[in-house]
């Protein structure tokens, strides 16, 4: 159905087309006319299907905007989802004057939230225990004009362990309320508060061949553990996305990722469940704002998250549950817009991946990880478009000046490949490092992997990393002209070492590292620091190698 055709206040309707609303989805067609006649309603929908717009169109209609009391309750599993849902309520009454909405949640001083109550403030979104706190303990939030209840991701929250709070909230609201279950799953316990808590709820499904759009264009790679973070690299480095999110099963990979990406000099930042509240809000807003490319997270980003118009997933781990995968994805491709998600395969993992195409019945493609060659490529044409669009766009009359000073023995085509050197940063072509070799035929045994250095310096890996090396940092890399021979002459003629004392010596972008013997390690790290390499005065300091 059309936005036009929607039987609602024109106040509504212009903030819908605000927000790039044609269509409603199938969830609200179904949903919307059911709960405008004040019918409980069960509906079951995963992430992305449009839930939100769903329950907040129908309350905002029905808010009466000369009662500063609370009158409609929506519960969340997440501080997360508590935020999100709170701002899509903003967006949607951004017409409706006099309407206020205020999320409430642990993590932030409560008081804050007790004023915005006393304020005034008709819908409140909140988690469980901070709104059981609310009600029960400082009896700030008044619940006798409450005539809406929703439960969103009610599957979640009880799985969260929030069964109890959520029982004596519905106990803490008048009986002739309208009750709303939003939930992906319909596990028995749910069941068994839809039977006691609501009356005859209309039940709405959102079939499984809908879970995950078509706009998403899915595919997946098989690859050896060993080989993630470049097969990353390469993906990043091919696909250019604005805005991509990196997914991880655990915290200390997400820690491990992101350690990785910014020691190659990508924008990028992470998010899980460790980090305080204000951390996250705060990276979420860097990510919407286009600050930072690249998100990695736990599946604590899949849901709840308000995330704009992410063009690449990238599964670095197949999740631990097939509804996780149908979450993730469901961060691109939404409001129309193509998506795009890769999930990586290792082989302990190939039958849990099947397990994932059995559940969406849609089909994945394989892919192979991108070679350096198309790497360079994909550089080369990035360069040639933002050249183009300098050509077309900019005024170029003082350059064409600076390029008349150079010397007539210089040829304009010498010139133009000196410029391009200088702002392309070409990857060594070779057989070892094309990834696609390297995986020989996707699955062989990983056991050959371990232990063995991705790059070697200018040693030829001549000694091995263990125990024995300590893995030293520097703040100098490929953009400062720094070669292996470069660190290896400067540090054996600055700390009096020979040279079979140093490791390998990886160069990065920005950054390098080096493997030194731990009886001069020490000494390397105080003669080293301040002193300066290719002309760059450099910090040095021993590596904090991620678990």
């Amino acid at each position: 159905m059309e936005i036009n055709k929607l039987m609602v206040s024109e106040e509504i309707k212009r903030a819908l087309f605000d927000m790039g609303f044609e269509n409603l989805t199938p969830i609200q067609e179904q949903a919307i006319p059911l709960l405008m006649e004040n019918k409980d309603l069960i509906g079951q929908s995963q992430t992305g299907t449009g839930k939100t717009a769903a329950f907040a169109i129908p309350i905002l209609e029905k808010i009466d905007k000369d009662n500063r009391n609370p009158q409609a309750l929506i519960l969340c599993p997440t501080r997360e989802l508590a935020v999100q849902v709170a701002n899509e309520f903003k967006k949607i009454a951004k017409y409706k004057h006099g309407i206020k909405t205020v999320a409430v949640y642990g993590g932030e001083p409560i008081n804050r939230q007790i004023m915005a109550i006393k304020n005034g403030a008709q819908i409140i979104i909140g988690t469980p225990g901070r709104t059981i706190d609310h009600i029960t303990k400082r009896r700030t939030l008044k619940t006798s004009d409450i005539n809406t209840l929703v439960l969103d991701e009610a599957d979640e929250m009880l799985k969260m362990g929030f069964r109890e709070d959520i029982e004596l909230i519905l106990q803490s609201i008048k009986d002739d309320r309208q009750t709303v279950l939003f939930s992906a799953t319909m596990p028995k316990p749910i069941l068994a508060i839809t039977k006691k808590y609501q009356r005859d709820p209309q039940l709405i499904k959102v079939a499984s061949k809908d879970i995950t759009a078509d706009t998403v264009k899915q595919e997946y790679c098989e690859i050896k553990s060993s080989d993630k973070v470049e097969a990353l690299f390469r993906l990043l480095a091919v696909y250019k996305p604005t805005r991509c999110i990196v997914f991880c099963n655990m915290k200390s990979r997400v820690d491990f990722v992101n350690d990785k990406l910014f020691i190659k000099g990508i924008n990028a930042e992470k998010i899980h469940g460790d980090l305080r509240q204000t951390q996250r809000m705060q990276v979420l807003r860097k990510f919407n704002d286009a600050m930072i490319n690249v998100l990695v997270a736990t599946d604590v980003a899949a849901r709840g998250l308000d995330i704009q118009e992410v063009d690449l997933i990238i599964n670095y781990d197949v999740p631990e549950k097939e509804e996780y995968y149908v979450h993730r994805i469901g961060r691109s491709g939404r409001a129309g817009k193509d998506g795009h998600a890769i999930t990586m395969v290792t082989k302990g993992h190939k039958n849990k991946f099947v397990n994932v195409m059995h559940y969406t019945k849609k089909p994945i493609e394989k892919i192979k990880i991108p070679t350096m060659k198309e790497v360079n490529l994909g550089k080369v044409q990035s360069f040639i478009q933002e050249i183009s669009e300098t050509i077309q766009n900019e005024k170029l009359d003082d350059y064409i000046e600076i390029l008349n000073q150079f010397d007539t023995m210089y040829t304009i085509e010498d010139i133009c490949a000196s410029l391009i050197k200088h702002n392309i940063e070409l990857e060594e072509v070779t057989h070892e490092n094309d990834i696609n070799l390297m995986l020989k035929e996707n699955y062989q045994s990983d056991r050959n992997s371990s232990g063995k250095s991705s790059k070697k310096g200018g040693k030829s890996g001549k000694r091995s990393r263990d125990k024995n090396m300590v893995r030293i940092f520097m703040t100098v890399g490929r953009k400062d002209k720094v070669k292996p021979n470069h660190i290896l002459g400067a540090v054996t003629g600055e700390c009096g070492i020979s040279g079979d004392k140093i490791g390998s010596i990886d160069i990065l972008d920005k950054f390098s590292f080096f493997d030194v013997d731990k009886d001069v390690a020490d000494k390397v790290v105080k003669k080293m620091d301040g002193q300066k390499i290719n002309g760059r005065k450099v910090a040095v300091e021993k590596a904090k190698m991620s678990k």
